[in-house]
């Protein structure tokens, strides 16, 4: 068991949050909204999915965060024919000692970058999801406890390419948020071009905060005060997308939890102690876009978070 990490103060917290999304900037170009997106993310102690093209720059970001933080990194590049024991271990006898031994897999990391989870199949998707839920592998009885902090950034190549096993809803439901990074605009993109930035500044990345102030990053974004109208607000976005029979499903409670860590967690990234209705409004498309399908049209994403928006009056 680790010690609760003590929360670091409002404007200690602010410092090191620009100082980080700076150090990343250098790395990932032109993408600050997606880097503050992501940041939140870990923060609220979630798990992000991606969905893009290849090439986009979603293993530099995943590796940078990792990098400017300090934290162990591993990537898995998922396949068809992967089984469940090569993300999360196997116990083989050894004779030397006789008995079995763990050796874990490597999902066992601080940093995992699941890369076109949704070219595995539904029996690798689940193992991985169920330790992200439970943060922990359980392998013949033994409980294995994952390591602290714990991030997931899967990615997923969008459903019309071959080849691919979409993620049900149920599965959907596990990741805190989803972004798509884009392509870079013209000046990045130039940058790129001219060696600024991607895998050359990665390369040379080096931490900028430790494991620890992570953690008080972390303690102090759930103490981000969201008052009682706040959580009104709330519960009115959650109640509006499961009435009325405009969505295919409703948010799930996991969701309205989510939407409230993650909006504490854009507060303290804005620098502030408590949590406005622009905060929930900031993050609801990452947090709902994957959640929420419009039932007449199908639709999902900002179109449908929009008209949830636009159901429910501010506070």
């Amino acid at each position: 068991m680790h010690d609760s990490p003590a929360p670091l103060a409002p404007e200690v917290c602010r410092q090191r949050i620009d100082a980080l999304l700076a150090h990343l900037g250098q790395v990932v170009l032109g993408k600050e909204h997606a880097l503050k997106l992501a940041l939140t993310c870990l923060l609220a102690d979630g798990h992000l999915l991606i969905e893009d093209l290849p090439g986009v720059g979603k293993t530099t970001l995943a590796h940078a965060l990792a990098s400017a933080l300090g934290l162990s990194f591993r990537r898995i590049q998922f396949t068809s024919d992967m089984l469940p024991a090569d993300i999360l271990g196997v116990s083989i006898y050894e004779g030397a000692d006789k008995g079995f031994r763990f050796h874990p897999g490597p999902v066992f990391t601080e940093v995992l970058l699941a890369d076109e989870i949704n070219r595995a199949p539904p029996k690798v998707q689940g193992a991985l999801l169920e330790a992200m839920e439970e943060r922990q592998v359980s392998i013949e009885g033994q409980r294995h406890p994952l390591p602290s902090p714990f991030f997931v950034l899967a990615t997923q190549n969008p459903v019309h390419q071959l080849g691919t096993y979409p993620l049900p809803e149920s599965q959907l439901d596990r990741f805190t948020m989803t972004l798509s990074l884009g392509y870079p605009d013209p000046a990045a993109e130039r940058a790129i071009l001219e060696g600024q930035g991607g895998r050359t500044r990665l390369e040379q990345l080096k931490p900028c905060l430790t494991p620890g102030e992570l953690a008080g990053l972390q303690a102090a974004a759930t103490r981000v005060h969201a008052a009682p109208r706040l959580l009104d607000y709330l519960q009115a976005l959650v109640a509006a997308s499961r009435q009325g029979g405009r969505y295919v499903l409703g948010l799930s409670p996991r969701a309205a939890l989510g939407l409230l860590a993650t909006a504490r967690a854009w507060a303290l990234v804005a620098g502030r102690a408590h949590v406005e209705p622009d905060d929930v409004q900031a993050v609801l498309p990452a947090v709902a876009g994957h959640r929420l399908t419009l039932r007449e049209s199908g639709e999902n994403g900002p179109t449908a978070v929009a008209r949830l928006i636009e159901a429910v009056p501010v506070p």
